[in-house]
């Protein structure tokens, strides 16, 4: 299947200024005093999120923003509109190292230094929105399979966090994801940042069952994820959790399989509807935004349902994400304003 959250293969070549190294502290030996005059040695503690996990709202709409140009309108950070809480920044890159990424701000964006993209990133903190960098895409060709690999992928990407000030990192690897070894990746940057916000953007088929790596993924960071927002497009027919089997672009296709995240044991609150901002932004899938809206109520409040009802009322349903605020953007920011106040308002 293709999908798309997706860029062009090749970038234009503009390097973002240089990452600084973060997390590094020299001790002195136990019997090693101060100099003369000299303060002790304190070590330093690893910087926390701006607009962490913690200061998520308790529904919150994510919205991707292209550092590509692929016929989505372009914009900068500071054209996304407020509807959205968090902004995934897509992408960061593979590099020469197995599991390691680094982020390129792309020219074609409209920003003429790596600068004036870290004043805007700033400036969404000011207003209390988050801004996490995304791994992957239909293209992505990171790789995190080892104890080297993963430990790659977790230092960059705290280096990642600590350069531009992203608030988290966003897990889209469309070309699959090994749990143990993400798990551990994950587990090495929440544990350098605490209050680390992690969103990840499954395909539907990623998130049929417990037993897939991306589901086996999602219950083993259970404890700090902060929402699941997987793909509701470019995507065969999927079975619910009611065991009928749904056709993507309705309500029940929305509802049914969200109902098997809600099931497997996901929190509400980490559980998120993906769609495309607009009928070109992706191949297939496509609902308008009442879709959207509808299989939030029906889900949380039981009203507005298809065919398919939910025994349950899933009241802490996080919210929504769409691909993209580029393509949002191109149909008028319709997506984003329609169900992004309704986000806001859920019980």
């Amino acid at each position: 299947m293709s999908h798309s959250l997706t860029r062009p293969r090749v970038l234009a070549a503009f390097t973002a200024a240089a990452l600084a190294v973060g997390g590094i502290v020299t001790v002195g030996t136990a019997n090693a005093g101060p100099a003369d005059g000299a303060k002790p040695a304190t070590a330093k503690k690893a910087s926390s999120p701006v607009v962490g996990a913690s200061e998520v709202p308790a529904h919150a709409v994510t919205g991707y923003w292209q550092n590509f140009d692929n016929g989505a309108k372009t914009q900068k950070l500071s054209d996304v509109p407020k509807d959205y809480d968090i902004v995934a920044v897509a992408f960061a890159d593979a590099t020469g190292t197995a599991g390691a990424v680094d982020f390129k701000l792309d020219p074609a964006t409209g920003y003429s230094s790596a600068d004036d993209f870290k004043a805007d990133v700033k400036a969404l903190h000011d207003a209390g929105r988050s801004v996490v960098v995304s791994v992957g895409g239909e293209k992505g060709s990171v790789s995190v399979a080892d104890d080297a690999s993963a430990d790659a992928f977790s230092k960059s990407i705290v280096k990642l966090m600590d350069e531009y000030g992203f608030d988290g990192v966003d897990i889209d690897l469309e070309n699959g994801v090994n749990s143990t070894y993400m798990t551990k990746a994950l587990d090495a940057i929440h544990s350098e940042k605490k209050d680390v916000v992690v969103t990840m953007a499954p395909q539907t088929i990623d998130m049929q069952s417990k037993s897939t790596e991306y589901f086996k993924t999602a219950l083993a960071i259970k404890d700090y994820l902060t929402v699941v927002n997987m793909q509701y497009y470019n995507s065969g027919s999927m079975n619910g959790c009611d065991g009928k089997t749904y056709a993507q672009g309705s309500v029940d296709f929305l509802t049914g399989l969200a109902c098997v995240q809600l099931e497997g044991g996901l929190d509400p609150s980490q559980v998120g509807i993906g769609t495309p901002a607009s009928s070109k932004a992706a191949g297939s899938g496509y609902v308008e935004p009442k879709v959207v809206t509808d299989a939030l109520d029906c889900l949380s409040k039981g009203e507005n349902c298809g065919s398919y009802k939910p025994e349950k009322k899933y009241a802490g349903i996080r919210g929504a994400m769409t691909w993209s605020t580029n393509w949002d953007a191109s149909n008028g920011n319709g997506w984003s304003g329609t169900v992004g106040p309704h986000v806001h308002k859920l019980p």
